[in-house]
């Protein structure tokens, strides 16, 4: 694996690029980060370790609020804006799967049709603010148009699984027993952070190596 970083133009401003290049890839798996953090997240930096050695390029998108310095993320059409310019800057050699954390899983869910990526992954998607159900973001992951996959917590508050219906039938949905939002889990529970990251990283390569045209 090699990594490389780059900034590119956005018509939101400058964005960073962290590539994580695997050898012989055959996917490349664009991810950007949350409205609360970049793309120093647990499950971010996991999937940029782990999946090279597999096949998986995996690019980190830093939006251009958190490369100005920013702590308040900018309005969600912005952050597909960026999603959308970054992507066009990648010279693509393999298929495209777009994904992200949180405001960033909504984002790939909003954009991953028009970039033509073959596939979504939704890590924790915010399915509404926490303790308003009624504020349902659901039609953005039903309304993605392609294969996705959904990694979320048992315990999130902003959407714990049980909450999305079952017949969406793009949708593979991942749990990770016991975790909130952040994919962290309580010290002492029955799965350790370290088992908890272990399971989005390897649910995501079964579903890659399962979706992925012609592989």
């Amino acid at each position: 694996m090699t990594v490389t970083e780059r900034r590119v133009d956005t018509p939101q401003g400058e964005a960073r690029l962290v590539t994580h290049r695997a050898r012989t890839p055959f996917v490349t798996l664009l991810l950007s980060h949350g409205a609360g953090g970049g793309i120093e997240a647990r499950d971010l930096q996991a999937l940029a370790a782990g999946l090279p050695r597999h096949g998986v390029t995996v690019v980190l998108l830093e939006q251009p609020w958190r490369v100005a310095g920013r702590k308040i993320a900018t309005a969600p059409p912005t952050l597909d804006d960026a999603l959308v310019a970054a992507a066009r800057t990648l010279r693509f050699r393999t298929p495209l799967v777009v994904g992200g954390r949180s405001a960033g899983a909504r984002s790939a869910a909003r954009s991953a049709s028009g970039l033509g990526a073959v596939g979504a992954l939704a890590l924790s998607f915010p399915l509404h603010p926490p303790g308003r159900p009624e504020k349902s973001r659901l039609p953005e992951l039903a309304g993605a148009g392609v294969p996705t996959l959904l990694v979320q917590g048992e315990n999130d508050t902003m959407g714990r699984p049980e909450e999305f219906p079952a017949e969406l039938d793009h949708v593979d949905l991942t749990v990770v027993p016991g975790a909130d939002h952040g994919l962290r889990v309580a010290k002492g529970a029955a799965l350790s952070q370290a088992e908890a990251v272990a399971i989005v990283v390897e649910s995501t390569l079964e579903w890659l190596v399962r979706e992925i045209p012609g592989r």
